[in-house]
């Protein structure tokens, strides 16, 4: 023990002595926010998880986060733009196991494959980290060990409903659904994401989150805009804060796959400590090369999130921040979600939407416009194909495309191609369309500053509307018949190119193909600057291209609202038409029996075809067999939790009672009989037979 004791005091100084010479000078700096420009500006999303396809709901908050970076680089910052992926976990080590390959192998390759999509997105990150980096991992332990030295983290036990596929633990209350058995002991339940929830008792570590509480609280009353939306901040006092904060379990011993906790190697340090600290070890915290983070760590920090994750961004990210005397972010943004028009996306139901399959029908940029002009700030969106596509045919074809189409013809019409110069107010209408113009600008840096996209682009396109009902008020082709009118023919053509070049700009940061092919068809440099934009602003002597091009090309509504829906449906898992075991009929071709006569039970030899787990219960599996008969049967039997790898039963051949009359199971599901199976030592072990007996065999 003495010996133990010695290792443990040994290696908390020596931790020390790193900390002294590598990060308190970090930590210094941190604090001293007047040091550094206030025109940098740490831009990230999340880390996603990569445990399966990325839709257009991570697709959402990567391309927000795009938008904004690209908007502050064309105001003058100096922009860091992190993203990446949280690559340790249970989930992660079970997709492995499943695949038969090694964590590691895994996540290479989600990763490839999540770098690809964001290229295909246009995505203008600055770095992408990865959580199995050797540079994070090191400092992830380096930290655990120095608040494990400082006492905010203790070692404890820990019990409770956890759920693998949200990597938390829930107390009962707030379990979705509770399952109980005929005793009314709870047995399980579903968390409120709708993943299935395990009890797991363990020996954990403990961040101690109730020893900072009091000054997360005075953070947040002195820092009211910290959170937006407004309600979310009092969401997080009233719901988790308020009722008083419960230390939080930041390690796990029942997998592996994570960082091992230096001092006790048995333990790997919990997501929410690995996963929260990649802002700051992507900037370079705790390592010899860390200007990145003495920079923009003192300009604006920025983060932004899914509303799901709001809490561990805004209450453990924090308090952690504090235990390590780094001054805390300045803006958390909690996004809503995308979803459909049953609910939330499933595979199961039809209805996920995958970012690919869009760009590749419809380029790049109607994605983009979509995602950004559909979801409020702080509020849900409804994706439909009817939406999507309308969007595309009225308002970029329609609104902007041929307002392009237009103004580029005129001015080849009427004035060989040459733009005239830009003269302020020789009409009512060109002074209209100039306030128009100005207020559109300034309402679309107020939007974009809030970040309210929808209302930013509703500014653009009230300038595009606006510009559209000058060309009528003005009409030009009753100007052209005029010689005495020439002037104003020029004003309108004049006006009509700088009002596109002002939509040009505006649109940059979300649509940047659109927005150079506009200005190419106008004969305009791409925009370089989004500071002091103007209508009057106009260079001269430009010439617009000869023909222009449909930027948006109209689209059969019918044909494309199609085409979504089966590209939808496409993404269902596989499953053979036949068999759907929600049709299965009460009715068998048997003779049935009751249970108190089972002296005229038939036992038959039945090969498992397939088997699944049961959603919404820990305990049954569900079963597809052939019994012989020329028709397969389904049972559901309560023997999961001694078949975890339920998959190795396929193919056995087992012992079923195939005359026991049908019953409802879990209000949905059809039970055909049962599986016989033997109990020793309180647990339960199917009874097989021979591969070699013929399905449907009698045994008596």
């Amino acid at each position: 023990m003495s010996v133990l004791f010695l290792y443990g005091f040994l290696y908390r100084k020596s931790l020390k002595m790193w900390y002294n010479e590598v990060v308190e000078k970090q930590v210094s700096l941190a604090w001293k926010g007047n040091i550094m420009s206030e025109k940098n500006f740490y831009i990230t999303t999340p880390i996603y998880y990569p445990s399966g396809k990325l839709h257009i709901g991570s697709a959402y908050t990567t391309i927000a986060c795009d938008v904004l970076a690209r908007y502050k680089r064309l105001m003058g910052y100096d922009v860091f733009y992190l993203t990446g992926l949280d690559e340790h976990g249970q989930k992660i080590q079970q997709k492995a196991e499943e695949a038969g390959i090694t964590p590691q192998a895994y996540v290479d390759g989600m990763a490839v494959g999540v770098k690809e999509l964001w290229q295909l997105l246009d995505i203008s990150y600055d770095k992408f980290i990865r959580t199995t980096d050797d540079y994070h991992e090191k400092v992830v332990a380096q930290v655990f060990e120095r608040l494990l030295a400082q006492d905010d983290i203790y070692l404890g036990e820990y019990s409770g409903w956890y759920s693998v596929s949200d990597e938390e633990f829930f107390t009962e209350s707030q379990l979705a659904e509770v399952f109980r058995d005929e005793a009314g002991n709870v047995t399980g339940g579903i968390a409120p994401s709708g993943h299935e929830v395990e009890w797991v008792s363990e020996e954990s570590y403990f961040l101690r989150l109730s020893k900072y509480q009091d000054r997360l609280v005075e953070f947040f009353k002195s820092h009211p805009d910290f959170i937006t939306p407004d309600g979310r901040l009092n969401e997080m006092l009233r719901n988790f804060i308020e009722p008083g904060l419960e230390d939080l379990a930041v390690s796990r011993t029942t997998f592996t796959w994570g960082v091992p906790v230096p001092s006790n190697p048995k333990h790997v340090v919990y997501v929410w400590i690995d996963a929260l600290l990649n802002y700051a070890t992507a900037l370079g915290y705790g390592q010899d090369e860390h200007g990145n983070f003495d920079k923009f760590w003192n300009g604006t920090v920025f983060h932004m999130v899914g509303k799901d994750i709001l809490r561990f961004h805004s209450i453990y990210w924090p308090i952690l921040l504090m235990m390590l005397d780094i001054k805390l972010p300045d803006r958390l943004i909690a996004h809503g979600w995308f979803v459909m028009k049953d609910g939330k996306m499933s595979k199961s139901k039809g209805n996920v939407v995958y970012p690919e399959m869009l760009v590749e029908r419809y380029g790049l940029d109607p994605l983009r416009y979509y995602l950004m002009r559909s979801l409020p700030v702080g509020s849900d969106g409804t994706f439909t194909p009817e939406d999507y596509v309308g969007r595309i045919n009225y308002e970029l074809a329609n609104d902007l495309g041929n307002l392009l189409n237009r103004t580029v013809s005129m001015i080849n019409k009427y004035f060989d191609g040459q733009i005239p110069a830009y003269v302020e107010g020789v009409t009512d209408f060109d002074n209209a369309l100039a306030q128009v113009a100005e207020q559109s600008i300034a309402d679309y840096h107020t939007y974009m500053e809030a970040v309210d996209y929808p209302r930013a682009l509703e500014a653009v396109w009230t300038l595009i509307s606006r510009t559209n009902k000058y060309i009528d008020e003005t009409a030009p082709w009753v100007l052209a018949k005029d010689e005495a009118l020439r002037d104003q023919l020029a004003s309108v053509m004049s006006h009509l190119a700088a009002s596109l070049r002002v939509v040009a700009h505006m649109i940059e940061p979300f649509m940047m193909e659109t927005s150079r092919a506009v200005l190419t068809q106008l004969g305009l440099a791409e925009v370089s600057s989004l500071e002091n934009l103007s209508l009057s602003d106009f260079p001269e002597n430009v010439t617009v291209v000869a023909k222009g091009t449909p930027i948006f090309p109209r689209l059969d509504m019918e044909e494309e609202i199609a085409y979504i829906k089966e590209q939808m449906e496409g993404n269902k898992p596989a499953v053979e038409k036949e068999w759907n075991p929600d049709e299965v009929e009460l009715k068998l071709n048997k003779d049935e029996i009751k249970f108190e006569d089972f002296d005229k039970v038939e036992i038959r030899v039945a090969e498992v075809k397939e088997v699944s787990k049961v959603e919404g219960s820990d305990k049954l599996l569900q079963f597809r067999l052939d019994a012989g008969d020329g028709e397969d049967r389904q049972i559901l039997s309560g023997i999961a939790k001694y078949y975890p790898n339920e998959q190795e039963l396929v193919g056995k051949k087992v012992q079923i009672v195939a005359n026991l009359k049908p019953r409802k199971m879990m209000k949905k599901y059809v039970s055909q009989g049962m599986i016989l199976s033997a109990e020793h030592d309180g647990k339960l072990t199917l009874l097989t037979v021979d591969p070699s007996v013929p399905n449907g065999s009698v045994i008596g």
